[in-house]
């Protein structure tokens, strides 16, 4: 693996783990649904952007 993948593996680990630890910790005190799903959908864009990254020099 090189350095660039690591990182990227990385982020996307730690933006997993936020997408856990976000809404149950931090939201907990939030009375609407769509405060989570707000996060949920920014991250799931975040892990797409980073995949996308990783695999467009695949051949």
């Amino acid at each position: 693996m090189s350095k660039k993948e690591i990182f990227w593996g990385s982020i996307c680990l730690i933006v997993v783990v936020m997408a856990y630890i976000v809404p149950y910790v931090f939201l907990s005190d939030v009375a609407v649904w769509y405060g989570s799903f707000l996060l949920w959908v920014v991250l799931g864009l975040i892990i797409i952007v980073i995949n996308y990254i990783l695999t467009r020099n695949w051949r």
